[in-house]
């Protein structure tokens, strides 16, 4: 599919010749791809982390990255960003408060980034996990603006048609209705853009509403949602038993397999305006 006018005028593909089987015969064409690209983060001049990253909405990468991975205390630490391209990838340099430098200093990482992986790179295992804020107490969401935010998702998803390589996450209002939504060829990627956007556009309560993603709901990306005070994260595919662990202790409700009307809640259901349940009930398994 040929990407709209306004997604050209972002970035974020780019056209590659291809050879096509089609019906026993061959076809040469033009194809939409993903961008992918290296991307450094310096900190007050110092490197520290390379990714790769579909180059487009990248302050929010930068700013979501730095509040996800508990570099930046706030959005006020962060001084001034600059975005400098090269022959090797982009680099975006963060001037940052000098708390939020010592802090990481602390906990020094020297990651390299794939779009698979978010833990490249620790040092050691207590830098695996982090303390989390507990989440507070909030009204119960239908399950039916679960279901309807995962679909209006796959609808809002410009570089996905163009290209069916990213990924996506987007912030939700109870009602299913999506405020926000950013895109990555990388999961951890995504949400991070998310949680940048999200601190950029100064979204007061973002513990109203909760987070999508069309991944599987990994260990960092409940820490990230957890991080950015948000109290429920649904994912179209399985959580990992990490992921769950950290959920329930954060007071996360961790909903996978959001399928439809069908889902599966692996931690919290108070967080969901359930109907009674009974043990006589009897559903078929997820796969």
């Amino acid at each position: 599919m040929k990407p709209d006018d306004a997604l050209l005028s972002r970035g974020g593909v780019a056209r590659r010749d291809v050879r096509c089987l089609r019906d026993g015969g061959q076809v040469e064409r033009q194809d939409w791809v993903a961008e992918e690209v290296p991307v450094a983060l310096e900190f007050n001049g110092i490197a520290h982390a390379v990714m790769l990253a579909t180059p487009l909405d990248l302050e929010d990468f930068a700013l979501g990255f730095s509040l996800s991975e508990g570099i930046l205390a706030s959005r006020a630490e962060l001084y001034d960003t600059e975005q400098v391209e090269g022959p090797l990838g982009i680099t975006l340099r963060l001037e940052v408060a000098g708390a939020a430098f010592a802090r990481l200093k602390d906990r020094r990482r020297a990651m390299a980034g794939r779009t698979g992986c978010g833990l490249c790179g620790v040092e050691s295992l207590a830098h695996v996990s982090r303390a989390l804020p507990t989440l507070p107490d909030a009204a119960p969401l239908q399950p039916r603006a679960i279901a309807r935010a995962m679909r209006e998702l796959s609808v809002l998803q410009t570089l996905q048609r163009a290209t069916g390589a990213v990924h996506a996450a987007a912030w939700c209002a109870s009602s299913g209705d999506i405020h926000l939504l950013r895109e990555d060829v990388g999961r951890h990627n995504a949400l991070d853009k998310l949680i940048g956007g999200m601190a950029a556009a100064r979204l007061q309560d973002a513990s109203s509403g909760f987070i999508v993603v069309t991944s599987r709901a990994s260990f960092e990306m409940v820490q990230k949602t957890a991080a950015a005070g948000v109290p429920l994260l649904a994912a179209i595919s399985a959580p990992t038993s990490l992921a769950i662990t950290t959920a329930q202790a954060a007071r996360l409700a961790l909903i996978g397999f959001v399928r439809g009307d069908n889902l599966v809640t692996y931690t919290h259901p108070e967080r969901l305006a359930l109907e009674p349940w009974s043990a006589n009930h009897v559903c078929k398994p997820t796969t």
